[in-house]
C-alpha cells in the first residue's frame, strides 16, 4: 500500500464552505447568517450559555447545601491492613504506605485501630485515633504523628 492508495481519495472530499465568497457559492449575501440581528455582525454573537434573556439555568435551579473550604480530610487506614501489607517490617513509613498503594498518594493519612498487633511497630501518619494509638503502645511499638501542610 501506498500513500496515495490510502482512503479516503482527495477527490472524495467535500470541500470546505466558502463563506461570504459571492452569490454563486450559494452562502453569499448574508453569508449563511439570516438578515441583520446580533448574530449577523462581525465579532463575535451570542455566548453559548445565553438564553435569549430568559432566565439562565443557572439562575432558576434551586441552590442547596454548603461546601466548606477549609475541610481537612483524611484516608483511613486500619491497623489490620498495615500488618497485612507490612508483614516484615518493623518500621511503617508514610512513603511506604504511599509507594505499596494502601491510600493515594498526598492524601493525609489517619491510622485506626481495627486489627490486632503482635509484634512492636513504628507508624508513621498524619493522625492516629485513640484505640490505634492504645494497640500500637501496648504492643510495644511507637507512632509518630506528622504535621498536617494543608491544615490551617
Amino acid at each position: 500500500m501506498l500513500l496515495h492508495e490510502l482512503y479516503p481519495f482527495p477527490e472524495d472530499q467535500k470541500d470546505r464552505k466558502r463563506i461570504g465568497r459571492g452569490r454563486a457559492t450559494g452562502q453569499g449575501c448574508t453569508a449563511g447568517k439570516g438578515n441583520k440581528g446580533q448574530n449577523a455582525r462581525a465579532g463575535t454573537g451570542t455566548k453559548a450559555w445565553f438564553e435569549g434573556g430568559q432566565m439562565p439555568l443557572a439562575r432558576r435551579l434551586p441552590k442547596r447545601g454548603f461546601k466548606n473550604p477549609f475541610k481537612v480530610s483524611y484516608a483511613p487506614v486500619n491497623l489490620d491492613r498495615l500488618v497485612e501489607a507490612f508483614p516484615e517490617s518493623t518500621e511503617i513509613t508514610l512513603d511506604a504506605i504511599y509507594e505499596r498503594g494502601i491510600v493515594a498518594r498526598g492524601s493525609l493519612v489517619k491510622v485506626l485501630g481495627n486489627g490486632e498487633l503482635s509484634k512492636a511497630i513504628t507508624v508513621e501518619a498524619h493522625k492516629f485515633s485513640a484505640s490505634a494509638l492504645e494497640k500500637i503502645s501496648k504492643a510495644g511499638g511507637s507512632a509518630k504523628p506528622l504535621e498536617n501542610v494543608t491544615e490551617g
